[in-house]
């Protein structure tokens, strides 16, 4: 039995166990009967096929939910856009200097600072 069960199998091991089963139901293998009726060859076909339908829903269900964050990243977007264009109406309708302007979190143009000099670079 593995060590950790939460994490994934790689690839190759589950490819290995899929040739495992394959050579035992292959019909060269003489009649393969267990000691423990758990590892049939009816059971190890019927968890293969639950395995692969698990991870069918998985991929359905990983698209899905890529499906609904690109739809929530558009509405997103949209809405950003939106309420850009909106500020600018405040900003033609109102002004740059008006308090509704300001309400919108946006400095007032008197508020702004003005660019300082700058120091000249002493060459040497």
């Amino acid at each position: 039995m593995a060590k950790n069960e939460t994490v994934r199998i790689r690839p190759v091991i589950l490819q290995g166990d899929k040739d495992a089963l394959a050579a035992i139901s292959d019909y060269k293998t003489p009649a393969y009967k267990p000691a423990n009726e758990a590892y049939t060859l009816v059971k190890l076909q019927a968890a293969e096929a639950a395995m692969l339908a698990a991870q069918a829903t998985e991929v359905q269900k990983q698209n899905e939910a890529d499906a609904a964050r690109d739809a929530a990243t558009a509405a997103e977007w949209a809405f950003h856009n939106l309420i850009l264009e909106g500020k600018n109406q405040v900003k033609a309708q109102y002004g740059e200097n008006s308090d509704q302007y300001a309400g919108l979190g946006l400095t007032k143009k008197t508020e702004r600072k003005s660019p300082g000099t700058r120091a000249k670079k002493k060459v040497v």
